[in-house]
């Protein structure tokens, strides 16, 4: 069960000038009930290696040919600021070559690096607090009112802003993402973006001399599509390139004398569309289409055995190589400047992040049924080589089934399934089997592996999954599930239990139980309201009631009317009728399986009070339940959560299942 504390996730990989690879490596740290995360080192040849160890390690960049600058949270005087109420980040230079790490400076403000401007001039994105950052600026008095102002607002919060909280981030209200310059010989701080402005992403020009971004300015509610803008460098004035609502911007790039706009304008498919390819004319403004792309950018394939992230595209010599999902698996690809999309690589599993320099390809992945590890893809010879061996120890010796594919058809589709068969497995024995339903919906499963499916195999399940209808990786139609939950993607899943039934009569049709977090908990609370045939269900983070989520998720508005097929003019007062036709409780006094309940406190995508409604129905409709609130996590407990909160988590639903197996 606390197996996934021996692995090491692998995140924020980069290239430096010799051609090393610096990473960054965490591992879950129960005692702590934390993760440590350091830096390592990949060199050209040879195995890789940890520069830090302290385990406080936060981002880098490549500060010259053998020299990292990173983020730390060693210095003791962060301690001591933050007591305080202030605001403090500081950074640390290490020789790749040997030695201990320096620290290079500090800023008063909660910073993250971007990039090496010039040398000695960095670009930081700040965590910026409309109320209380300021007083990095003021001195003596002034600024000792103003911690004192915030020390007392602490027991307060006060709401003026939508949204008011993100999952993972907590209350934003009045926070922003901001630029700032900082010039390391006089520690100068310049602020690049205006006060009320939040940045989403930025690019150093290759000539050094600008900054291209995007984002949106708002002061009481925040838009879903922003703008892109440029920032001189030499003259210290921001231009509008695209104005902000014509486009849901991935990302804003330089492109030879253009700029490259990953983004859709969501007229066919809403807020799901998947990004096409824009070319934006600074000088003019004009947008156009340089590559019609049905397929979705970046990896959606789903696991729990990550943690942090990296780069998912880049433009390196005037092409940007993107990862794409395919069907079930996550892939790279190139786009040449006439617009031509090439295929890079291939592969079955995921490519999590990568990095390119000359002709090769380098990426973080889960290939072959492995954890995440670092490969080398030659981009000439189309040869792969596998350049860390950093979870192999961990899983050596013990048993990790491999997903069958169990392709099946419905209502005329095609569709993708997999099945990992139980440890020692019998065929002249019975066994209990678990479904597992993937989130978003706009995400996939693939052929990767997956720590809570391995662990219930190990147990003694059958355990199946399935890309159902409204899931990524094959074009816009097929995951278009708007106006849709619970019809289509229900009658995908409960075929493909059909299928799996038939083809493996091991399984005990009486021994059948579900779950699914998210979007896999709609589904999970869904069925238990329309199907009495699994034995006990666990549904986790899930959506319950598409009415109360539209008025209190961080994305309730956008993305609950989006989904539930709305129009524009269409509110949550005159759409009633259609949005609780497709919530779960409106079933419930249907349902008979026994059902746990689990949900976060700090979960702000699907709050708290979805999963009350689920187990205060149940309770009083006399349906067996449990439910589990796990204090400070959020969304992501299932892939992110402190290590404890994840063992008892798997132990929940791993109980669950087994005390209903009587």
């Amino acid at each position: 069960m606390d197996l996934f504390t021996q692995y090491k996730f692998l995140s924020g990989l980069r290239f430096g000038p010799q051609g090393d690879v610096a990473f960054l490596a965490a591992q879950a740290d129960v005692g702590e009930n934390t993760y440590r995360k350091d830096l390592w080192l990949q060199p050209r040849e040879g195995e890789a290696f940890p520069l830090t160890t302290d385990g406080k390690t936060g981002g880098f960049l490549w500060d010259g040919p053998h020299t990292l600058l990173f983020q730390s949270g060693r210095d003791p005087e962060q301690k001591k600021c933050l007591e305080a109420g202030e605001e403090y980040t500081a950074f640390y230079r290490l020789d790749t070559r040997g030695g201990e790490a320096r620290k290079a400076f500090d800023v008063p403000l909660s910073a993250s690096l971007v990039d090496k401007v010039q040398e000695g001039v960095y670009l930081l994105s700040v965590q910026w607090d409309l109320r209380f950052s300021k007083a990095y600026a003021l001195k003596g008095s002034a600024k000792e009112q103003l911690l004192q102002e915030k020390r007392e607002e602490q027991d307060y919060q006060v709401l003026d802003e939508l949204p008011f909280y993100f999952n993972g981030a907590g209350y934003i209200n009045k926070q922003r993402t901001a630029l700032f310059l900082y010039e390391e010989a006089t520690g100068k701080l310049t602020r690049v973006t205006r006060e009320t402005f939040s940045t989403g992403s930025v690019h150093l020009h290759p000539d050094g001399k600008q900054l291209l971004f995007t984002g949106q300015s708002y002061t009481t509610k925040r838009k879903h599509k922003t703008g892109a803008y440029v920032y001189d460098l030499e003259t210290g004035k921001t231009r509008e390139l695209l104005k902000p609502r014509t486009y849901d911007l991935y990302d804003a790039l330089w492109w030879g004398e253009k700029i490259l706009l990953l983004g859709t304008d969501g007229k066919r498919y809403g807020l799901n569309e998947n990004v096409q390819f824009y070319t934006l004319d600074p000088a003019t403004g004009e947008v156009a289409l340089l590559a019609p792309y049905e397929d979705a950018l970046g990896s959606s394939v789903g696991s729990d055995c990550r943690l942090g992230g990296g780069q998912e595209w880049l433009v390196e010599d005037g092409k940007l190589y993107f990862t794409a999902t395919i069907r079930n698996a996550s892939q790279v690809f190139c786009l040449e400047e006439s617009g031509d999309i090439r295929p890079v690589y291939t592969q079955e599993g995921s490519v999590d992040c990568l990095d390119v320099q000359g002709d090769t390809l380098c990426f973080v992945g889960m290939q072959e049924g492995k954890l995440q590890e670092i490969y080398s893809w030659d981009t000439t010879t189309r040869t792969r080589v596998q350049r860390t061996h950093l979870n192999e120890a961990v899983l050596a010796g013990r048993y990790v089934a491999a997903p069958e594919k169990l392709p099946y058809e419905n209502e005329g589709i095609d569709l993708d399934g997999w099945v990992l068969r139980p440890k020692d497995f019998d065929p002249q024995k019975t066994y209990p089997a678990i479904l597992d339903i993937h989130g978003g919906p706009k995400t996939v499963y693939g052929e990767v592996f997956y720590h809570e499916m391995q662990f219930w195999a190990s147990r003694g399940y059958f355990v199946f999954f399935t890309n159902p209808r409204g899931g990524d990786g094959r074009g816009n139609e097929f995951a278009d599930l708007k106006g849709k939950y619970g019809t289509i993607d229900y009658s995908d899943l409960m075929t493909f239990t059909d299928r799996v039934l038939e083809k493996y009569p091991q399984i005990d049709p009486e021994h059948l139980y579900v779950t699914g977090g998210s979007y896999g908990g709609f589904m999970t609370n869904w069925i238990v309201g329309h199907t009495h045939r699994f034995r006990a269900a666990a549904t986790q983070r899930s959506i319950t009631n598409w009415v109360s989520f539209g008025l209190i998720s961080d994305i309730g508005e956008t993305f609950g009317r989006d989904q539930m097929g709305l129009g524009a003019k269409d509110t949550v007062w005159n759409s009633v009728e259609k949005l609780w036709l497709h919530s779960p409780l409106q079933y419930l006094d249907k349902c008979t399986t026994p059902t746990l309940v689990l949900h976060s406190d700090q979960d702000y995508r699907c709050p708290l009070t979805e999963g009350y409604q689920m187990y205060g129905a149940l309770q009083q409709l006399g349906v067996e339940t449990r439910m589990i609130i796990f204090h400070g996590e959020n969304h992501e407990l299932s892939r992110s959560g402190k290590p404890r909160h994840r063992i008892r988590r798997l132990q929940e639903i791993t109980q669950w299942f087994e005390n209903h197996a009587k």
